[in-house]
């Protein structure tokens, strides 16, 4: 038997595991089974909480910052491995606080390892901000097809630690007569396939400083979430680039599951990029692998 706790951020939901010594080993298909909605115990994905000195990849965050105890082994649901997800870190962070694993005091940080890079976390009035880190523009600008388009749109290829792909949308009546039952067609595709992210511009576009906009989003070995952290961060980066100079720094993105915070902020790399929003637990339970 293996003991789980069911947490969430704006309905991006994951089971977690913790396995401190790194001695669980979770195939492919045992986390796909974890993570099946019919005979499993259901979620977006799968966050492993063990530390960074009990496994290969946690060796690379301990070289880049000692302080980063815990290491975030992140799957998709349909087992996959993923370098980095925004409402997962906060999901995690939130375990690990509610566990006695880790503490975080006002005005503190906690350092996670990520296969993105160690991610540093704070307390924030929504419940956490993440800093997700240096971004870039990947250079890959597929057009994406969709079901509900009637033509190929143009996307951005944004990388956040992990890829993205966003495409603007015309109007509220398109975003949601999007059917995302099976994945956005990118030509071309990105060698390591993509999120992709359908944004609608709120009008006006920047409200009290504000930008603001909707979303919806197909990620990767899951299918359509009710929220992305990193597509969230992906899809604020992109607008604020097609808006151009004097476009703001800050922007609310509204998602099928809430409403998170973003916010842009040179660093001694390059700009960062901020993602703040709530993180919940569910329950806790005990299930048999296969």
């Amino acid at each position: 038997m293996v003991a789980f706790t069911k947490g969430h951020g704006t309905g991006n939901d994951f089971v977690i595991v913790a396995d401190p010594d790194g001695s669980l080993e979770l195939g492919v298909e045992q986390v796909a089974a974890l993570c099946d909605r019919h005979f499993g115990i259901g979620a977006d994905g799968l966050l492993r909480v063990v530390r960074s000195s009990a496994l290969p990849e946690g060796t690379a965050a301990l070289a880049e910052h000692p302080d980063a105890e815990w290491f975030m082994d992140y799957r998709n649901a349909d087992g996959s491995v993923a370098e980095m997800c925004g409402n997962g870190v906060r999901v995690f962070v939130h375990y690990l606080l509610r566990s006695g694993l880790a503490d975080l005091d006002d005005g503190a940080a906690l350092l996670i390892g990520t296969r993105a890079g160690v991610r540093a976390v704070t307390r924030s009035a929504e419940g956490y901000r993440v800093d997700i880190g240096a971004w870039r523009l990947s250079g890959h600008d597929p057009l994406a097809r969709a079901t509900g388009l009637s033509v190929p749109r143009p996307g951005l290829g944004i990388d956040v630690g992990n890829p993205h792909v966003v495409v603007a949308i015309a109007s509220d009546a398109e975003l949601e007569g999007l059917e995302l039952t099976h994945g956005p067609e990118l030509a071309p595709m990105p060698e390591h396939g993509a999120n992709v992210e359908f944004v609608v511009p709120a009008e006006p576009l920047v409200q009290d400083g504000i930008g603001r906009v909707r979303m919806r989003v197909f990620e990767r070995g899951v299918g359509e979430t009710l929220s992305c952290g990193t597509g969230i961060t992906a899809t604020a980066l992109a607008v604020r680039h097609w808006a151009g100079a004097g476009a703001p720094d800050e922007w609310l993105v509204e998602v099928p599951g809430g409403t998170l915070r973003v916010t842009m902020a040179p660093g001694a790399d390059g700009e960062h990029v901020f993602l703040s929003g709530p993180a919940q637990l569910v329950y806790s339970g005990e299930i048999e692998l296969a």
